[in-house]
């Protein structure tokens, strides 16, 4: 199975956000799409989730056009996990995710044994069986994000958007969510496209790295191929070194230390 994204263009009235982009996802894989804020990233990921319309090009999943089926056709072929997603607090774990199942039922359909087939091996994948008599107020945030990723998982889509799932995480709880889809994407062999803000975490987790400003395809490809201190200037106007990461070799982005040390005299008191 392939997701392609054809000379995609996507405006808020006058403006536009996303211009003339192009991508390729295979089966299995984990794409990373970084780029300083305001470039387009959550605009694309919108778009190919059907959320927002694109002004020209085309979202094609095994060839088939995403934007001519029905919107619950469309559910069960691509799922979107917002940034900041909102539940009730008082709501448990299982509750959150047999929300996943509502494009599976309609009105002479409803909860089925499939559904809660679908339910169990999502909360097992996530690592969250234990959780799903809990509430949401009464979890960490790497156990609540856990639990988002298990009702996206249980809608049962080939394709995952991720907008930003480690914002507002620390770093033990990003790991934590960032090695679980990872081992999704090779467990269920779904299609995982995810916003990242840190560049170095999204060349250490993906496969696939693609890189905007101001609404065009910067770069794309293999984190070693592509991630170099031009791409770094280019992206977010920083000099840097780029190292690689013991043990695995994935780049690591160092930005110079005399541009920190320009910056910490700027905010120094006095």
């Amino acid at each position: 199975m392939e997701l392609v994204v054809e000379h995609l263009r996507a405006c808020y009235d006058d403006v536009v956000a996303v211009d003339d982009v192009s991508l390729r996802v295979e089966t299995g894989q984990v794409v990373a799409i970084v780029g300083p804020n305001g470039c387009g990233k959550s605009t694309l990921l919108r778009a190919i989730a059907r959320l927002h319309r694109p002004a020209r090009g085309r979202v094609l999943l095994d060839g088939e056009d995403l934007w001519s089926l029905r919107p619950k056709e469309a559910a069960r072929r691509v799922a979107l996990l917002p940034q900041s997603p909102q539940a009730p607090e008082a709501m448990t774990v299982a509750d959150l995710v047999r929300f996943g199942r509502h494009p599976h039922q309609g009105l002479f359909q409803q909860w089925s044994q499939e559904d809660a087939r679908a339910v169990q091996a999502a909360l097992e994948l996530t690592g969250t069986t234990e959780l799903a008599h809990r509430r949401l107020d009464q979890l960490s945030g790497g156990q609540r994000q856990r639990g988002w990723l298990a009702m996206v998982l249980a809608q049962e889509t080939p394709v995952i958007l991720l907008d930003e799932p480690i914002s507002m995480l620390d770093l033990g709880h990003q790991v934590e969510v960032l090695c679980l889809i990872r081992e999704l994407a090779a467990k269920s062999g779904r299609m995982i496209l995810m916003v990242l803000h840190d560049l170095t975490a999204a060349a250490r987790f993906a496969d696939v790295l693609v890189a905007m400003r101001d609404g065009r395809l910067v770069a794309a490809g293999p984190p070693r191929e592509i991630v170099s201190p031009e791409l770094v200037r280019e992206l977010y106007d920083v000099e840097a070194d780029v190292l690689p990461a013991p043990g695995c070799g994935a780049p690591v982005v160092v930005a110079h230390q005399r541009r920190l040390a320009a910056l910490l005299a700027s905010r120094a008191p006095g």
